[in-house]
């Protein structure tokens, strides 16, 4: 294999190997199966809640832009165009619920962690700094005496 080929393939091994590939894939796998709850709660939970002021699916709800909007018996458009805003709702709904239950269960509890953290570093830093500050103050004082006791033993 020529050099080329080496470090492109080494690169390529390197990349894999950071930690951030390995988190990122495992987010994208939590991610899919946590969206499959998700639409479970759109269509269990808050669909039905719609439902009881129209129709039991946001999918359902639609106007027509161009009348008259006809569909046959599988449900598909054969004259008119619809206009299916049920469906955006019902999308919108899901993402504003994903990013509820992102932000709640995963941003916000790092957030205060990382804040508690940072906290406990800064406190363990100062108290470092006081106790230096403290060692150097007494070497400044032993510094002082030693040359204080060599001042009077030449003197002598």
């Amino acid at each position: 294999m020529s050099e080329e080929k080496k470090s492109v393939v080494e690169g390529f091994k390197a990349f894999l190997m950071r930690g951030n590939v390995i988190d990122l894939a495992v987010a994208v796998v939590v991610g899919a199966a946590f969206t499959g709850v998700v639409n479970s709660i759109v269509k269990g939970l808050i669909n039905p809640v719609v439902g009881a002021f129209g129709t039991k699916d946001l999918e359902k709800y639609r106007s027509c832009l161009e009348a008259p909007c006809e569909t046959n018996a599988a449900g598909e458009v054969t004259k008119g165009i619809p206009i299916l805003w049920g469906t955006v709702l019902s999308a919108v709904l899901t993402f504003l619920i994903t990013a509820a239950v992102v932000y709640f269960l995963m941003v916000l509890p790092m957030s205060r962690y990382l804040a508690r953290k940072a906290a406990k570093e800064r406190q363990e830093e100062e108290k470092q700094a006081e106790t230096e500050s403290a060692e150097i103050a007494l070497l400044r004082e032993i510094r002082d005496e030693l040359i204080a006791q060599r001042g009077s033993r030449s003197s002598t």
